[in-house]
């Protein structure tokens, strides 16, 4: 079962940034995964760390972002 919006938030905690929205119309896809908004969280330095990415509110993924820009999925502790 994929983790809900709120069981992410309380993770995670709330994101630095975010693209696009549960109500926006375009849907892009991004590392395989369709989604219309993005969670983005960035470290001190201001680069990015990890991204969720939604599709309605469908879990898409989340990921952890490498200084090269390369992504690898990690898992959620959700109940």
């Amino acid at each position: 079962m994929s983790p809900s919006r709120v069981e992410v938030w309380r993770q995670l905690g709330a994101p630095t940034d975010q693209e696009g929205s549960v109500n926006d119309p375009r849907t892009r896809v991004e590392h395989g995964v369709r989604w219309n908004e993005k969670w983005i969280y960035r470290g001190e330095d201001g680069s990015v760390d990890r991204v969720v990415l939604w599709h309605r509110y469908d879990f898409g993924g989340v990921f952890r972002v490498h200084p090269d820009g390369s992504l690898e999925p990690e898992k959620l502790d959700v109940e």
